[in-house]
C-alpha cells in the first residue's frame, strides 16, 4: 500500500556547540545543500527555523534567504514556524511564549513574505497549557514526538502513529497535531553516517507500510548534523563522504518508486479518511507532564536546573520578564532580547566563548530592565527566644507547627488554626511505612544533596535557633544556620500571622556546586488528610491555562534514570505555583522564581491502603549538559507553603 511521507528539516544557528565564527561554514555545508534537495529528489520538503536563525543567515549569506524565499513561492519548500528563539515553552511564563510566537512570525513575513500554519513545537517539549497560544498565534497545526508521548500511553493503539490527530489543550481547546519519529529520523542520521546501508534504511520505511495508506516523517530533526560536525562530543561520527548525496539519492529512489509519495506537512494534515486518524488526544500524563523527544536523558531539567549554571540565569530571565511586566514595556526590541537570551542553547552544550558573550549581554540587559528581586536575607537582631528541647511549637493566629531541632527544623506537623481534621502536611518517622524501600524517616521542609560516589549531604542536624516575633507582622520567625561539608545553610522560616502560610527563605553560602542533585520542601502529604482516589495536582507549564493532573497511577519525576541523568521530568511552575489535594482541601506552594526559578518533583506511590506522596522542588539536577561554573556568591532560593489553595 502506498505510503505518504514528509520531511522537515530544523534549522538553528543558535546551536549551543557551535561557535558564532563558524556560522557561515554552516550555511555552505548544511543549508545550501538543503535547498538543493528538493530538486534533487523530485519533491518538497519543509524547513522550519527560529526568527533569529533566519536573521543570523541573512547576516553571513542574504542570498541563501532569497532563494529560500524564492522556492517557498514555487512550491517546492513549505516553511513551518516556531517563534523568534527556540524557547522551551514549558519553562518560561506564558507572556513569554505570546511575545515569542509574535515576534517569530514577524521575522517570518518580512524576511520569506509568509505565516506559517504549521509550529513545530521547541525541542518537542510539550506541555498542554501552550496549545491555545499556538491558535491564538494564528498555527493550525503542531508537530510533536510520537515515541516519547506514545510511551506514557500504553492504551493508545500503535496505528494512531501513521495519522494526523488532534491535541487537547489545558482550556478545552483543540489544535491539529502531526507525529515527528525519534527512530524515523535517527535511522536517517545513521545512513548519512555511514553506521547503516541504504538497503537497511530502505527495508525500514518498507516496515512502515499497512494494509491502508499510512503517514511517515522521514526527518524532523536537525540539518545541521549532514557533512558537518559541531565537535560537541567525543564520541561524535566521524565525516561520512558525501552526506547530504547519501540523502538525495536515497529519498530520489523512494520517490521514484512510485510507492512511496512525498508531501508537503500541511499536505499531510487532510489524510484523516483512516478510522485511526483525527482523534483528540491528552498527549500528558501525571507521571510525564512535559514530553520532550528523543531518548529518556532528554527531559526539561536540562534547561531548567543543569547546564552551567542554568537556574541562576533564567533567574535573570525572570527578573527581565518581571521588569518588563511591571512597566508595562510593549518596545518589541525589549522582547525580542529576553526571548533571546531565554534559548535553549545558552543551557545545554554552550561553549566557553559564547558562554562569556552570553553573560555580558545576559547582565547588560538585566541592568536596564529587571525588577528589583530580594536581597539576601541576613540573621535578625531582634531579641530571640532560647529554645533547648527536641520539639519547637510554633503558633500565631493563622497557623500551628510542630517543628524537629533535631532535624534542622524540618516541620513534623503544619495545620490552620481553624482547621480541626488532620494536618496536610507532615514528616513521617521510621517504621510509619511496612514497604522496605520506605521504611526511613521522611520529612517536610528538609533540603538534600546527591552527588555520585559521595555521602548525601542534608540539613537534618541538630540546630540552635533563634525564634523571635515580628513587631510589625505578628508573624513568628525561626532561623538558623547549618554546617555542612561544603559549607554553612542558612534558614529562615516565617510563620504568617495573617494567612496560614509560612515563608522560606534558605541562603547556601557552599564553596561549590559539583555535578548532581539538590532538592528543597519535600513537601510529605499525610496520608490520613486526602481522599487517595481524587489526589490531583494543578500547576502551569508556560501557559495561560493551568494544568490539572489526576494521581491514578504510581510515578516519580525524580527517579534517576541513569548514573548520569539524576531526574525523568518535571514541572515548570511557571507562573511560580502548584496545588495538591483532592476534592475537598489542597494546599498551595510557591516558588519566587525571580529569586530561583525553581522546578517541582512530584512523587506517589500507593501501597495498599496507605500514599506516599511528596513535592520536591529541584535547583539543580545532574545530565550530560552539566558543567559547573564558578560560583561567585552565595544561592538564595525562596518559596511558600500556602495551606489554603
Amino acid at each position: 500500500m502506498k505510503l505518504n511521507v514528509f520531511a522537515l528539516f530544523h534549522l538553528n544557528l543558535a546551536f549551543s556547540s557551535i561557535e558564532e565564527e563558524q556560522r557561515p561554514e554552516v550555511v555552505a555545508r548544511c543549508y545550501w545543500p538543503l535547498l538543493r534537495l528538493p530538486p534533487a529528489i523530485r519533491a518538497p520538503i519543509a524547513i522550519e527555523a527560529t526568527g533569529y536563525t533566519l536573521e543570523s543567515i541573512a547576516a553571513v549569506d542574504p542570498a541563501w534567504i532569497a532563494e529560500l524565499r524564492r522556492l517557498i513561492g514555487e512550491g517546492a519548500i513549505e516553511f513551518v514556524g516556531s517563534g523568534y528563539a527556540q524557547i522551551i515553552g514549558p519553562l518560561v511564563p506564558a507572556r513569554v511564549n505570546e511575545a515569542n510566537l509574535a515576534l517569530g512570525h514577524a521575522v517570518y513575513e518580512h524576511m520569506l513574505g509568509v505565516k506559517p500554519a504549521l509550529a513545530l513545537v521547541n525541542e518537542q517539549a510539550y506541555a498542554s497549557g501552550l496549545v491555545p497560544l499556538y491558535r491564538n498565534a494564528g498555527y493550525r497545526a503542531i508537530l510533536m514526538d510520537w515515541d516519547n508521548v506514545a510511551a506514557h500511553h500504553p492504551e493508545w493503539p500503535s496505528e494512531l502513529k501513521y495519522h494526523p490527530q488532534r491535541a487537547k489543550g489545558a482550556d478545552g481547546s483543540e489544535i491539529a497535531l502531526l507525529w515527528t519519529h525519534t527512530m524515523a529520523f535517527q535511522k536517517l542520521q545513521r545512513l548519512a553516517h555511514g553506521d547503516i546501508e541504504q538497503r537497511d534504511y530502505t527495508a525500514f520505511v518498507e516496515a512502515q507500510r499497512g494494509r491502508e495508506p499510512r503517514l511517515l516523517p522521514l526527518y524532523s530533526n536537525d540539518a545541521e548534523i549532514f557533512d558537518f560536525r559541531p565537535k560537541r562530543l567525543a564520541t561524535e561520527e566521524a565525516l561520512n563522504t558525501g552526506e547530504w548525496q547519501i540523502v538525495a539519492d536515497t529519498w530520489a529512489r523512494l520517490a521514484a518508486s512510485g510507492r512511496t509519495q512525498f508531501l508537503k506537512p500541511s499536505d499531510a494534515l487532510v489524510l484523516t479518511d483512516n478510522a485511526a486518524a483525527n482523534q483528540l488526544l491528552d498527549l500528558q500524563s501525571a507521571a510525564y507532564p512535559v514530553p520532550v523527544k528523543k531518548q529518556r536523558k532528554y527531559n526539561i531539567t536540562r534547561w531548567a536546573v543543569s547546564g552551567r549554571d542554568d537556574v541562576a540565569i533564567n533567574a535573570s530571565c525572570q527578573r527581565i520578564y518581571e521588569g518588563l511586566v511591571c512597566r508595562n514595556v510593549a518596545d518589541p526590541a525589549a522582547w525580542r532580547e529576553l526571548c533571546y537570551l531565554w534559548s535553549s542553547d545558552f543551557r545545554t552544550h554552550i561553549t566557553d566563548t559564547r558562554w562569556q558573550r552570553y553573560r555580558e549581554r545576559l547582565a547588560a540587559a538585566e541592568h536596564v530592565l529587571a525588577a528589583p528581586h530580594a536581597p539576601l536575607p541576613v540573621p535578625s537582631r531582634a531579641p530571640a527566644a532560647k529554645i533547648e528541647h527536641k520539639w519547637i511549637e510554633i503558633e500565631t493566629p493563622a497557623l500551628s507547627a510542630v517543628l524537629n531541632r533535631r532535624r534542622g527544623l524540618a516541620i513534623q506537623e503544619i495545620r490552620a488554626r481553624d482547621d480541626n481534621r488532620p494536618p496536610m502536611l507532615v514528616s513521617l518517622l521510621h517504621g510509619h511505612f511496612d514497604v522496605i524501600d520506605l521504611q526511613v524517616d521522611w520529612y517536610t521542609g528538609n533540603c538534600v544533596f546527591e552527588a555520585p560516589g559521595v555521602p548525601k549531604i542534608t540539613d537534618l542536624e541538630w540546630v540552635a535557633p533563634r525564634l523571635y516575633g515580628d513587631e510589625a507582622t505578628g508573624d513568628a520567625v525561626i532561623e538558623t544556620e547549618v554546617a555542612t561539608p561544603l559549607g554553612p545553610i542558612f534558614k529562615r522560616l516565617r510563620f504568617a500571622a495573617a494567612a496560614p502560610r509560612v515563608e522560606f527563605d534558605l541562603v547556601f553560602a557552599w564553596r561549590e556546586w559539583g555535578r548532581g542533585s539538590l532538592r528543597l520542601g519535600h513537601f510529605l502529604l499525610n496520608p490520613q488528610a486526602f481522599d487517595h482516589d481524587r489526589l490531583a495536582y494543578t500547576t502551569h507549564n508556560g501557559g495561560r491555562r493551568a494544568e490539572t493532573f489526576q494521581m491514578t497511577k504510581d510515578f516519580d519525576h525524580g527517579k534517576p534514570i541513569s548514573f548520569l541523568v539524576s531526574a525523568s521530568t518535571g514541572l515548570g511552575l511557571t507562573e511560580g505555583t502548584i496545588d495538591i489535594g483532592d476534592d475537598t482541601r489542597a494546599f498551595r506552594v510557591e516558588v519566587d522564581r525571580a529569586v530561583a526559578p525553581l522546578i517541582g518533583l512530584m512523587n506517589h506511590e500507593r501501597h495498599g491502603d496507605t500514599l506516599f506522596t511528596r513535592l520536591m522542588l529541584s535547583a539543580l539536577e545532574l545530565d550530560e549538559t552539566r558543567k559547573p561554573d564558578a560560583v561567585a556568591a552565595p544561592r538564595h532560593f525562596r518559596f511558600a507553603l500556602n495551606l489554603a489553595a
